[in-house]
């Protein structure tokens, strides 16, 4: 048994763990631990564990300063608030409530409004800078994330994360004027220098071809006409966050991911997950250019925040899964574009030894730095620690923290909270390379297919799965070959992904835990009062359906609802749906769950369906999966409007 190597009393780790009606107490003291020794059967709803004594958190996400740079405002996602700051003396002056799961803030050109969007209920908060109030609040669309007004001052514009568009609303009703057509997850707005245009990007991938490059994109709309102008191609890279530009407006910076999900994920000593890296644009570097942020033996696995110094000699970046901030001399990264052949590709993340040429510091932080900003004078630096709840103050003279802001007085850290770290932390893996996040983008998932190593090198291509809702659906893995989330994440995950044997037992129970206990989001093909629309009845009726239209019995097993029974979709057995592919080492395939299905394209087992039509109309000639080759496209319509609503 592994063992913590330092007592943890301030730990509350009392578990119950309830395995197919026997309870097994574990008791935790001192870093000793005491665990069934026995296997619980596939079915066995080892997932029913008693969740432990909850402690309320801030986990900060984005940070703002002031136009006069009195103020530092701190959007709190887990407390669901805004906490106001003095920026010189750092004293708390209020906190501000605001809607669910916030994850954007933006000022007011003039500064006399602060924006916020609230996630899970789908509205954004409006709050007068100088009562500190809300003021109103104004419907948008799914899931707003980014949020940015227009210099006038008279049009707000949205991202919408499930909706993949950008809302253009009135900025003093909030009526909404249009909808623009962004890429797919889309999720953060910067403003030009000059006012003129907004950048917007994007969290997953745009659909494309079976097993090809991702494909992202930054949209680029024209603010005065409120429509889109441009579309960046951000070749191969399947998340892009932050964006951010010079003061001059001649360079902006973007932080994505850039996967290698075509090849094997195998041999990470070799590079052999991802680059992280960030993707320069302007007329500083004329046609759009990647450069890495990883090093040699070192990755700079996450990056999110993107900031320009004042003065535009640096660029910080936060690397959420590396726990710290990196800083770029702006001069030596134009020196190295210039001064080195670019590839075809445009993209320089292949070479590990190019950062070297351009990043002076690497700075540690909290766990998990999100959203940084400046002071005024540029001479600090505010970067959220999200599951630290503090703000690490870096002195830019130095790049060093020079102070750490507190949220809240000093508390015990929960077994969910260790979970969550350890979830984002690429601290686990082969020199820092990966982490559980880095695949399940913001505990979700990233909209790829893997070739995982486990099952042979080319053999059982796997769609990259949701997590929200992943308690009581075990056995785990496609084809069912994990029985609960220990071994999914435990030896499994460490001899494969992490080339080694990281986690101590406790470490292990906590990750399991924060997995099992993850909220599901509401889901807004569901009406508020839970009634159907007449599609959707009518797709139930399909769904449930034991005769086809010609009057002939539905074999059980090959109807809908059988395996796909439950309140999560699934009845977590194994079938032969006719799917099975040359790469495929078995026929077998565990009913997959159907929560939240309609956000998680592309689909089936290897993601080769890249719409819910697909399935039927192109994967299922022989009727294996349900019986559906009776139905016209209208009745596929109906059956694929009700299956959004589980």
């Amino acid at each position: 048994m592994k063992l913590r190597g330092t007592c943890q009393l301030n730990r509350n780790h009392l578990r119950t763990i309830v395995v197919a009606g026997l309870t097994a107490a574990a008791t935790v003291l001192c870093g000793l631990a005491l665990w069934p020794a026995f296997n619980p059967p596939a079915r066995a709803d080892e997932d029913d564990a008693v969740l432990p004594r909850q402690i309320d958190y801030d986990s900060p996400l984005e940070v703002l300063i002031s136009p006069d740079g009195a103020r530092l405002y701190v959007l709190c996602q887990q407390s669901e608030t805004v906490r106001v700051f003095n920026a010189i003396t750092n004293a708390p002056i209020k906190t501000i409530a605001v809607g669910r799961v916030p994850r954007g803030i933006a000022l007011s050109y003039s500064g006399d409004r602060l924006f916020v969007t609230n996630t899970w209920d789908d509205t954004l908060s409006v709050i007068d800078t100088r009562t500190l109030s809300v003021i109103a609040t104004w419907n948008v669309g799914a899931e707003p994330s980014g949020v940015v007004e227009d210099r006038a001052g008279d049009r707000l514009f949205v991202a919408n994360r499930i909706s993949s568009d950008v809302a253009v609303l009135d900025a003093h009703t909030g009526m909404e004027q249009k909808r623009l057509l962004a890429g797919r997850g889309a999720s953060y707005l910067t403003l030009s220098p000059d006012g003129s245009r907004i950048y917007c990007t994007h969290v997953y991938p745009n659909p494309s071809d079976h097993r090809t490059a991702p494909e992202s994109e930054i949209s680029v709309i024209d603010t005065k006409r409120a429509v889109v102008v441009d579309r960046i191609p951000l070749h191969a890279i399947a998340g892009a966050f932050h964006l951010a530009f010079s003061a001059d407006g001649r360079l902006g910076a973007v932080a994505e991911y850039h996967p290698k999900n075509l090849v094997p994920l195998a041999h990470l000593e070799h590079g052999g997950a991802f680059a992280y890296t960030l993707t320069l644009i302007g007329t500083d570097v004329g046609k759009p250019v990647e450069v890495p942020l990883d090093e040699l033996e070192r990755y700079a696995s996450q990056p999110f925040g993107v900031a320009f110094a004042p003065d535009k000699s640096r660029i910080y970046v936060t690397i959420g899964g590396s726990e710290c901030v990196i800083a770029i001399d702006v001069t030596r990264l134009l020196h190295f574009i210039a001064a080195h052949p670019r590839p075809v590709s445009g993209s320089f993340a292949q070479d590990l030894a190019a950062s070297s040429n351009y990043v002076i510091a690497r700075i540690p932080v909290g766990h998990n730095p999100r959203g940084l900003g400046f002071s005024r004078d540029g001479r600090k630096l505010f970067v959220a620690n999200r599951l630290e709840d503090t703000i690490s103050v870096i002195d830019t003279r130095t790049n060093r923290v020079a102070n750490t802001i507190p949220l809240a007085e000093p508390n015990a850290i929960s077994v969910m909270r260790y979970g969550e770290q350890t979830f984002y932390s690429a601290r686990h893996s082969f020199q820092g390379q990966i982490s559980c996040s880095s695949c399940h983008i913001d505990s979700t998932f990233d909209g790829l297919t893997w070739d995982l190593e486990p099952d042979g090198f080319g053999r059982d291509v796997v769609d990259n799965k949701m997590l929200e809702g992943v308690k009581g659906i075990g056995p785990y893995k496609w084809n069912g070959g994990n029985p609960d989330l220990p071994t999914e994440c435990g030896p499994r995950t460490e001899k494969y992904f992490w080339r080694s044997e990281q986690y101590d037992d406790l470490t292990l129970a906590d990750l399991t835990l924060y997995i099992r206990n993850m909220r599901t989001r509401p889901n807004r093909w569901k009406l508020a009062g839970r009634e159907m629309t007449p599609a959707q009845e009518r797709g139930k009726a399909l769904f449930e359906r034991a005769q086809d239209k010609f009057g002939k019995p539905i074999a059980e097993v090959n109807r809908c609802s059988y395996c796909h029974s439950g309140p999560k979709g699934t009845n977590r057995l194994l079938f032969d749906v006719g799917t099975r592919k040359a790469t495929d080492n078995g026929s077998l395939l565990k009913s997959a769950p159907l929560t939240e299905i309609a956000l998680t394209a592309p689909y089936l087992h290897d993601g080769s369906a890249r719409t819910l039509e697909e399935i039927w109309t192109v994967y299922n000639p022989e009727d294996k999966h349900g019986r559906t080759n009776d139905l016209t496209k209208d009745e596929l319509n109906d059956l694929i409007e009700y299956l959004r609503t589980r």
